[in-house]
């Protein structure tokens, strides 16, 4: 994504959100490949080599160790809300396969009004 902010944020942002569209499918292997495609539908070139200066790299080291200073620990960070009033009114789904559960789970113990 860093690569592609070079074009404009605008396209940036796109592969961004081609990537997490696709992120069940795409392993370390296979992200170059989706990386192209998003490239050739967008008529952008793809160098053999992205950063061979590693300046993306240390741009994206600055965000990930802004990330963990303030307390993100994966993306994506998805919680599930009640309307709670004492304790935590939320539970963070670390597991995502339990998402549908942990709903059921909170409108079982905090059910609407």
């Amino acid at each position: 994504a860093r690569y592609f902010d070079k074009t404009s944020r605008k396209v940036g942002n796109e592969f961004r959100d081609y990537i997490f569209e696709h992120q069940p499918e795409i392993t370390p292997t296979n992200l170059r490949s989706f990386a192209e495609k998003f490239a050739a539908d967008h008529k952008l070139d793809l160098p053999f080599v992205v950063d061979p200066k590693g300046e993306l790299a240390a741009k994206i080291s600055a965000d990930k160790n802004l990330g963990v200073a303030v307390g993100i620990q994966h993306t994506p960070t998805i919680y599930v809300v009640s309307n709670k009033t004492q304790g935590k009114p939320f539970v963070e789904v670390v597991d995502r396969s339990k998402l549908f559960e942990l709903i059921d789970t909170m409108k079982r113990e905090f059910p609407l009004s």
